[in-house]
């Protein structure tokens, strides 16, 4: 059975971080393996507080994890702290860790900031490098590329300049733009990933989406393949989604 990590933020009402990865590794038939990068206090309503853990202990659940079960796919969320990005660099490099996924959470949706000031700049110097791929949204890609983005042009153009710093694939969602979502993927020629566009808030949807290429990429898939797979993967799982509670829905998987 494949292995992936994801190395990323507790979320109490599972619906993102961490435990949405899980689940997904999960029903994808690939073995999930976990380190917390920081703490969160949120419900379906948004972000109350983050706290990090400490640059010590993220290094020490990776460094007693890694000699015992290296994974196939690693998929890297929310850090939260400069430290955070450099011990996960070093971590990668000092394994020799393969297909790497970065989701580059440094907003909520609820507008509560997820990363220290620098981290945008670590990122780009520290772990795209490292990356196989990477799936920012359209705000997440403005701040990794400098570009302001309104169109989809304007995503092709900050792909561009975000594949130039390392990753193999560089794939921006498009769901925050209006019409249908189209994602712009890059690889050296670019494709896109249509689907209809979903009304109402979601929680946890770039995990999710993430989190299946992240599992794909371990079973042998190429990036492209990855990213049509995990495409069709969240076409199923908005067709089962839940909305017990006050805010965003959630996926029931």
């Amino acid at each position: 059975m494949k292995k992936a990590l994801t190395i990323a933020g507790f979320d109490p009402s599972g619906g993102a971080g961490l435990q949405a990865d899980l689940k997904v590794f999960q029903i994808l038939g690939v073995y999930g393996l976990s380190a917390v990068a920081a703490l969160t206090a949120q419900n379906t309503k948004g972000v109350v507080a983050v706290e990090p853990v400490s640059r010590q202990f993220l290094k020490k659940q990776l460094d007693v994890l890694m000699p015992d079960l290296i994974p196939d796919a690693v998929k890297i969320g929310m850090l939260l702290t400069e430290d955070n990005v450099k011990i996960v660099a070093r971590i990668i490099r000092e394994y020799s860790l393969r297909n790497v996924v970065l989701d580059p959470v440094m907003i909520s949706s609820s507008g509560k900031r997820l990363a220290q000031r620098d981290v945008p700049k670590l990122l780009k110097e520290k772990i795209l490098p490292l990356c196989r791929i990477i799936t920012p949204n359209i705000h997440e890609a403005s701040m990794l590329s400098g570009l302001k983005i309104s169109s989809r042009e304007e995503m092709k153009k900050a792909a561009v300049i975000l594949k130039e710093r390392g990753p193999d694939t560089v794939i921006i969602t498009g769901g925050h733009l209006t019409g249908r979502a189209i994602d712009v993927v890059y690889d050296g020629s670019f494709h896109y990933l249509s689907a209809k566009k979903r009304h109402g808030e979601y929680h946890g949807t770039g995990c999710t989406f993430s989190a299946a290429i992240t599992a794909f990429l371990a079973q042998g898939d190429s990036g492209l393949a990855a990213a049509k797979r995990a495409k069709e993967f969240m076409a199923n799982v908005f067709q089962r989604t839940i909305g017990t509670g006050k805010g965003m829905k959630l996926f029931a998987i």
